[in-house]
Order: C-alpha cells, then sequence, then structure tokens
C-alpha cells in the first residue's frame, strides 16, 4: 500500500489533463476572452447602470381567411337579396311573425323600431305539429322558441295537449296548457310538464289545471301546508346537501309509494330532518 502523501494514479493522470487543455485554452486565446468578460461583468460602473436589454419584438402574425364548410358559403350566397346586401332566409316570404308586447313610456316611433320580432315557419310549424302529440307526458318535439322550460326534467318540449293554442298555433300571447304554473309564485319552480308532474309528485294534469290554488312544492315548504314535501329536482337536492335521485320511480312505486316525492318524505320523517 502507497502512503498518504503520494498521489494516486487517477490524480496524476486528471492533472496532466487539465493542464493540456489550459495550454490549448491559452493558445485559443479562451483565457483571455474568459477574464475580459469576468471583469466586464463584476465590474461597480456596470451594475450601477445595467439596463436590462429589451426582447425583440415578434413579427405580427398573418391572418389566414377562415376555413367554411361549403354548404355555409352557399346558404350565404342564396341569402343575399337583389340589392347585395345579407338578408336572412326568414325574410324571403312565406314566414308568418309577431311582435312580442313592448311596455314603456317613449314615443311610438320608438318603441315600434324596438321591438322584437318572432318568426314563425308555417311549414315547420305544420310538420311539427303532426309529431307533437306522438308524445302527451312530455312532448316529443323540442322547440327553443315555443317550448317552456320544465323544472325537473329542463326540456323545451311543445307540450302534447290538443287543445294548447301556444304549441298548437305558435300564439306566444297563450299560455301552455301542457305546463303547470304556480298560483303563488308564478316563476319557473312551479313549470313542470305532464310526465314530471305524474311521477315526481304523484299529480295529474288535468287536476291541477282544474285547481285554480294549485301550487309548487317550494310554495307548499315555505308557507308550512306539508311537512317533509320538498322538491326533487336535481338543483333543489343538492343546495340541500343531498344526492340527487336519478331514475327513483321504479323504487317508489316497488315499496309501494305514489311518487318519488312520498319516498322522500318519508325518508325525511324517519330521518326526523331535512
Amino acid at each position: 500500500m502507497g502512503r498518504l502523501g503520494d498521489k494516486s494514479d487517477y490524480e496524476s493522470i486528471r492533472e496532466a489533463r487539465i493542464s493540456e487543455n489550459k495550454a490549448r485554452m491559452e493558445m485559443l486565446g479562451l483565457l483571455r476572452c474568459a477574464g475580459e468578460l469576468s471583469a466586464i461583468a463584476t465590474s461597480p460602473a456596470r451594475r450601477a447602470g445595467s439596463v436590462t436589454p429589451r426582447k425583440t419584438p415578434k413579427p405580427p402574425r398573418v391572418l389566414t381567411p377562415l376555413r367554411r364548410s361549403g354548404r355555409l358559403v352557399a346558404a350565404a350566397t342564396l341569402a343575399r337579396s337583389e340589392s347585395g346586401r345579407r338578408c336572412s332566409p326568414r325574410l324571403n316570404g312565406g314566414l308568418e311573425y309577431k311582435a312580442l308586447p313592448y311596455s314603456g313610456e317613449e314615443s311610438e316611433e320608438e318603441e315600434d323600431e324596438e321591438k322584437a320580432l318572432v318568426y314563425i315557419d308555417k311549414d315547420r310549424l305544420r310538420v311539427l305539429q303532426e309529431r307533437r302529440c306522438d308524445s302527451k307526458g312530455r312532448g316529443a318535439v323540442y322547440d327553443p322558441v315555443l317550448g317552456i322550460c320544465c323544472h325537473f326534467c329542463r326540456q323545451k318540449k311543445l307540450c302534447g295537449e290538443e287543445g294548447c293554442k301556444r304549441c298548437g298555433e305558435g300564439d306566444f300571447e297563450q299560455p301552455c296548457i301542457g305546463k303547470t304554473e304556480c298560483s303563488s309564485c308564478h316563476s319557473t319552480n312551479g313549470i313542470l310538464c305532464r310526465a314530471c308532474l305524474k311521477v315526481r309528485y304523484g299529480e295529474e294534469m288535468d287536476e291541477v289545471r282544474k285547481n285554480k290554488n294549485w301550487m309548487c312544492p317550494h310554495c307548499i315548504e315555505e308557507k308550512g301546508i306539508k311537512k317533509f314535501w320538498i322538491c326533487n329536482s336535481s338543483f333543489c337536492l343538492k343546495k340541500r346537501k343531498i344526492a340527487p335521485t336519478g331514475i327513483a320511480i321504479f323504487q317508489a312505486r316497488e315499496q309501494g309509494y305514489a311518487s318519488v316525492a312520498h319516498l322522500l318524505m318519508d325518508q325525511l320523517k324517519c330521518r326526523g330532518s331535512y
């Protein structure tokens, strides 16, 4: 074994390589450049008045034309009038429109200009009416204009009632007889379709329509008319920190309950709280 003061072969080889590299860097002038850069970087004048160089701004990007489908280009071409102006297809004729009611204190000319017009395609309405009564419960036709949103299923469908002038004839001034309306709050919380009213609360639309004092579950709970009778829509159950029931009508009927609301009412009674 060697003594502690002696260098190993590895250290000797390493020092020899370091010396060779230094000599090579000095021959190439790298040591001199490194010393000059180090002196510039560490000088106090440079640090006191140093300014961060600004980045070179990037050249603006050239926007390419948007890609459009061929059918959209054709539709836009057909929608142009003879004068060259763009015109909606519903203004080409064969359409009937009705003005929404407007209330204000402005002049008649300003009222006429600001009134919103709703257009109804007669052919489209006729086709919809042929399919409208296929499902009397929730309706079979979705219509974002004429349809009224149900609080539970949240579907804007035309009702399947035969005598409904709103869904059958397109009259906006008439109410939809296939949706309920609370006599107390008159809000969207009391709007339910025939199917949701029957399945979720065990009530019939014909009886509710005859009862002019019918109230929604929200108002019944607020007035304390029926304890533990709550709205079981997903929105309202989540506000109570209760998981939505989903399709629970089969479970309710198997246990002998008339609707999901009766099942929940019994469960809340057993818990003793809301």
